[in-house]
Formats: structure tokens, C-alpha cells, sequence
């Protein structure tokens, strides 16, 4: 019978990163006994109150994460800052880890948020782990994050194909007094494709801040995609960083697309992060000149 339970018990916790709740333990068959005697031979080893670890310790940060949310009980998930790392918009994991639970549990290292308005399509699994949907993630820590950070962090997860701007708008409008939702009303109010650097995302703002035409973003011209198009001028604009064109392939590659956009009549304008940052008004006024020759020459 033992040997029997002991399976089990190591099935659940399988599927959990190693770990298993007191609730789980009982419904399997285990009584308070048979559990207060598997932690006092180390079968079974405390992590949070009710959070048990089936053998061993697993202290990966993921599993770890998962710990947390069944500390927190049923339809808990990792949420905030917690869940911005694991959809992968942040490099680092930090304590306390958040989540959104409908019962507020004290555990050292969690922050349990309350929230009304969260709905089960707004909780999902990543890794395996509870976690918010990325669009409610993103509501969730907008309030946190700079204007420039935001924009990476919807840019990002747009192109790695986890958030999508009809679900954004979806879950803003049924959060219309969320303090998120202001920040991040413009990306489904006025959608474009998405940046896919900082860069990119400083010449938008170069162009609205010098009056210049919006362009169109990351598309396709020729088979290329191009970081910046004025469609009705041909001008591409490809904002370059030296890290990036540093070597010799790449820099032949870069001329030779130059040239098959010519012979297309394409103009390829190259901008560096350098001269956008230090002589931005002439930029304005060069890029604004090509534009309107080429308008006319058109």
C-alpha cells in the first residue's frame, strides 16, 4: 500500500515541478499520520505552509514560482512581475514572488495581489505554471514601467506570438479603471506592426517629435523586411546600430540589399543611434528633404 501511495504521490508532484500540496496528499489516501511520518524520514520536505517537496528540493526559479502558487491554493496564479518573467518580458527573477489569489495567504517570499476583475480568461499556463495571460500581465505591470519599457515589453510579446492586440483590447476594455489601461491604450488605438528593437521604437518617436510622416514598420519590400517604409516616397529608412553591421558579411549584405532596392526604386537612408541622439534636428531636416524630392520626383 505504501509503495502504492508513493507513486502517486510521485505522479502529482511529476507533473508540479516536484512538489505537492497537503490537500492533494490527502486526497490521494494519505492520512495527517502517514504525512507527519514521511516528513520525518525527508520523503516529504516543507517549503510553504500546506507545500511540500517530494524527495527533494527542486530550486530552479520556475519551480520554485510553482511552489508559490500552490501555497496560495486553488485558482491562484503567478501574476505582476512574477508573471512578466515567465512570459519572458523580464531577464530576472525577483522576490517576493506575486500572484493574484482570491484568498489572501501570508507566506515569507509571496506578495498575494487581490483583484475583482480577474476572470478565468485571463489565467492561463506557462511552463506549466498558473500564470496571467500575457495581456493582463501587461495591464498588470504597465503602471510600473517607463513609456520606452513598456513599448519593448508589447513589442516583444507581439513578435513572439504570445500577445495579441484584439485580446489587449478585450481585456482594457473590461478593466476601463485599471490604472494599466490609460498606458496601454494606444498600442490597440493606433496598432502598427511592432518594433523590434529600442532603436526602432526611438526614430518613431524622432518622427512624431520633428513633425515627419508616420511610416510603416517592419515590412516587407522585395522579399527584405526593412525596418522603416514610406510607402508613397520609396524611402526605406534602416536605423543601424555598430554592434549589429560590425563585421564584413553583414556589411556586404547591407549593400548589396541597397542596391536591389535601387534598381526596385527604393532610396535606402541608413540613420545611426548616434546621429539621432546628438543631431537629431538635422536628421529632421535631411530626412524631411528626401521625403518631399521624392514626392515631387514622383
Amino acid at each position: 500500500m505504501g509503495d502504492a501511495l508513493d507513486k502517486l504521490i510521485a505522479a502529482v508532484a511529476g507533473n508540479q515541478y516536484g512538489y505537492v500540496t497537503r490537500t492533494q496528499l490527502l486526497t490521494i489516501g494519505l492520512g495527517p499520520a502517514a504525512i507527519k511520518y514521511r516528513v520525518r524520514i525527508g520523503r516529504l520536505i516543507p517549503v510553504y505552509a500546506g507545500v511540500y517537496a517530494v524527495g527533494s528540493v527542486n530550486d530552479t526559479p520556475v519551480a520554485r514560482a510553482m511552489a508559490a502558487v500552490l501555497a496560495c491554493g486553488e485558482r491562484a496564479v503567478l501574476s505582476h512581475g512574477s508573471a512578466a518573467t515567465l512570459w519572458g518580458f523580464d531577464k530576472y527573477w525577483e522576490l517576493p514572488f506575486e500572484l493574484i489569489a482570491p484568498v489572501e495567504r501570508r507566506h515569507k517570499g509571496i506578495m498575494v495581489h487581490r483583484s475583482r476583475t480577474l476572470v478565468a480568461e485571463d489565467m492561463t499556463r506557462q511552463l506549466g505554471v498558473p500564470v496571467t495571460t500575457p495581456e493582463r500581465t501587461a495591464l498588470d505591470i504597465a503602471p510600473r514601467l517607463t513609456d520606452r519599457r513598456l513599448t519593448r515589453v508589447v513589442n516583444d510579446a507581439r513578435h513572439a506570438g504570445f500577445l495579441h492586440l484584439n485580446d489587449l483590447a478585450d481585456v482594457l476594455d473590461r478593466n476601463p479603471h485599471h490604472r494599466g489601461t490609460k498606458r496601454l491604450r494606444r498600442f490597440v488605438d493606433n496598432p502598427r506592426n511592432p518594433t523590434r528593437s529600442p532603436l526602432e521604437d526611438d526614430f518613431l518617436a524622432f518622427a512624431g517629435q520633428y513633425g515627419l510622416p508616420a511610416p510603416v514598420t517592419n515590412t516587407h519590400v522585395l522579399g527584405y523586411e526593412v525596418d522603416v517604409l514610406y510607402p508613397v516616397e520609396r524611402v526605406i529608412v534602416e536605423i543601424d546600430g555598430y554592434p549589429f553591421h560590425s563585421d564584413r558579411d553583414s556589411f556586404e549584405r547591407d549593400r548589396d540589399r541597397d542596391a536591389d532596392m535601387l534598381a526596385a526604386d527604393h532610396l535606402t537612408v541608413r540613420v545611426t543611434k548616434e546621429r539621432l541622439n546628438q543631431t537629431p534636428e538635422r536628421e529632421a531636416r535631411r530626412l524631411n528633404h528626401i521625403l518631399e524630392a521624392r514626392r515631387k520626383a514622383a
